[in-house]
């Protein structure tokens, strides 16, 4: 006995020493585009700096950049601006002080306590107060340049400008990671769905729990697409080499409006058939209509890449309609069976508008109940 249980916590460390491998190697890739874009716009700043102005330790130049750009999933040109102004802020405020007060201990109390007052006061953000915060130290702390400690004001200009610069030319790749995470969202759904209509299909217990536990795991995903295609819609709009792209994102942002209603209708749904199969009954019609109800979906996240999908979705979606009413189900005779098909009513209702119906034409496909 003591042997087995040796023989599984080995397995287990095993299994979770590869996990964290796997989840490291995974991001390390997905951080690769923006390592890139950091060390292109250090190299630059420094470049411009040290070459062009003719500064020996353009550090605040290189350090600007780094922190403007940063490795968040949200790259969005307004929050780079924003890091960039609270670190011009920053370093305008400490040269100030340094030209008035001098360099020394309580010289770098009283700049970074007002450096961050003056931040605070000037942007909720708490990322704005401490990036400006962090480089009025360095003004502060160091010693002052051969151009005074106003050279690295320009120096931090130099880096605010090659940040949003490079934000534009050099754009990170969320416009294909909002595809992924597109396709896990609905892959995660397809699967909710298909479970569940096994467990009506058979009265499991055990399948309508795993299929409720993989519909809680759509809201990170909608979360995590949500801030992904905001960045790269936000990006788009700045970057010439996006521009293409423009009216993709658009589509995109309705499906992800489309996947956020059917996610709430998929969870409702899971938790309605979780409690449902207790009983052990086989329910074959309500699961025909979760089979189709998944295809339906399936066609939906696959709209963007192919306009034949969206046209499908909006036939199988009047299909499956017309079969919403609960005494033209098999089976649904008691008050919980019929709980599903009303449920299922609201999530063929908001796909039909998403692709292309009015309100009031998606309501007069739903038969009357």
């Amino acid at each position: 006995m003591a042997e087995n249980r040796d023989a599984m916590a080995r397995l287990e460390r095993s299994i979770r020493r590869r996990m964290d491998a796997r989840m490291a190697a995974q991001r390390v890739v997905r951080s690769l585009p923006a390592i890139a874009q950091i060390v292109v716009a250090a190299v630059t700043a420094y470049a411009v700096a040290t070459y062009g102005l003719g500064h020996e330790l353009p550090l605040v130049a290189v350090t600007v950049t780094i922190a403007a750009l940063g490795l968040a999933r949200d790259a969005r040109p307004r929050r780079v601006a924003e890091v960039v102004v609270g670190i011009s802020v920053g370093i305008a405020v400490a040269a100030v002080l340094v030209l008035v007060l001098g360099q020394g201990v309580w010289q770098i109390a009283v700049i970074l306590a007002v450096t961050l007052v003056i931040a605070r006061a000037l942007s909720p953000s708490a990322a704005f107060a401490i990036a400006a915060g962090v480089q009025s130290m360095l003004v502060a702390v160091l010693p002052a340049p051969e151009g005074g400690v106003f050279a690295r004001v320009l120096d931090g200009l130099v880096g605010a400008v090659v940040a949003l610069a490079i934000t534009a030319l050099i754009p990170r790749l969320d416009v294909l990671r909002s595809r992924g995470e597109s396709r896990a969202l609905f892959s995660v759904l397809d699967q909710s769905l298909t479970g569940l209509a096994d467990a009506l299909r058979r009265g499991d217990e055990p399948a309508a729990d795993l299929a409720l536990a993989r519909s809680r795991r759509t809201q990170p995903l909608i979360d995590e697409w949500t801030q992904t295609l905001d960045s790269a819609r936000a990006v788009a709009a700045y970057s010439p080499w996006l521009r293409r792209g423009r009216a993709r994102l658009a589509a995109e942002s309705a499906q992800l409006a489309a996947a956020d209603l059917v996610t709430r209708h998929v969870r409702s749904i899971a938790r309605r058939v979780d409690i449902l199969v207790r009983d052990g009954v086989e329910r074959p019609g309500l699961a025909g209509l979760l089979d189709e109800s998944a295809v339906i979906v399936r066609a939906l996240g696959g709209s963007v890449d192919d306009p034949a999908e969206r046209d499908r979705a909006r036939l199988l979606g009047l299909a499956m309609a017309g079969e919403l009413a609960p005494e033209l189900v098999p089976g649904a005779v008691t008050v919980p069976d019929q709980v599903i098909v009303v449920l299922l009513r609201s999530l063929v209702f908001d796909v039909l508008v998403t692709v292309g119906l009015t309100p009031e034409q998606a309501r007069q496909a739903l038969p009357p109940i």
